[in-house]
């Protein structure tokens, strides 16, 4: 008797796992509880992280280079767009177009799966469920952005559904560069009369309004051909394990 009990609360509970593990309804409440859990957590931690360091440290140096620190992150992203829009300018004559890009810091609360390094829950003030962003790290293309039940979900470079227009090489050769859940990317659908070659370096392309132009995002390690175009397996520059803080870029003009 007492077995048949046993085994009947066993099955009870795993009906009830399975239950919130595949049904999305039953996800999202609890899943944006512990997201709010997370997200106060974290917070909490910053902040005892940061008064100790005005204890020890000179309060007022610290928070000034906290300050600088990531202002610098981002006048480096704005930076590297205008100096490609410049250059791009020298090229064509008469060009009468402006840039307004807008980028902003934003914080990681958590995996989303355990086991998948790839999906990161973020915190991104002011989101537009709308919208796909592109996700940077220290000046490097990480991933992109996308809405996951109404809330921001990052997709790191290596997940497979992350997917962004890029450059290949000098000549520039277009394609689109996406995961494969392994330790390289994969850029397709680079026109075959495009001569690229192994060391080239792959940059974001600016065409899909994700990214602008000029981020790094790897360089080639072999090419193959396939039914009229060329493939590319690159090895990424963003190889960050537990980022705190990516900066996502809201407009790329």
């Amino acid at each position: 008797m007492n077995k048949e009990i046993f085994f009947s609360f066993l099955i009870a509970i795993a009906l009830l796992v399975g239950a919130f593990f595949y049904t999305t309804p039953l996800q999202a409440p609890l899943l944006t509880s512990l997201n709010t859990i997370k997200s106060s957590y974290r917070s909490t931690i910053e902040s005892i992280s940061d008064a100790i360091d005005a204890y020890f440290f000179q309060a007022k140096e610290v928070k000034r280079l906290k300050k600088e620190l990531k202002k610098s992150e981002k006048d480096h992203l704005m930076m590297q767009e205008l100096a490609n829009e410049i250059n791009d300018l020298y090229k064509l004559q008469d060009s009468n177009f402006t840039t307004n890009p807008q980028v902003s810091l934003v914080r990681t609360i958590s995996y989303a799966k355990f086991g998948d390094a790839n999906r990161v829950w973020i915190d991104v003030p002011e989101y537009n469920s709308s919208k796909i962003y592109g996700l940077v790290y220290k000046g490097l293309a990480a991933g992109i952005v996308i809405n996951q039940d109404e809330r921001p979900l990052a997709l790191l470079n290596r997940d497979i559904k992350s997917a962004y227009a890029v450059y290949v090489g000098v000549e520039n050769a277009p394609g689109i560069v996406h995961g494969n859940a392994q330790e390289n990317l994969i850029v397709n659908f680079i026109p075959a009369w495009f001569h690229i070659a192994v060391g080239d370096e792959v940059i974001t392309s600016g065409l899909d309004n994700i990214f602008f132009k000029g981020l790094k995002v790897g360089k080639v390690l072999s090419v193959t051909s396939s039914q009229g175009y060329q493939n590319a397996i690159i090895l990424p520059y963003y190889k960050a394990q537990n980022p705190n803080y990516f900066h996502i870029i809201r407009s790329t003009r």
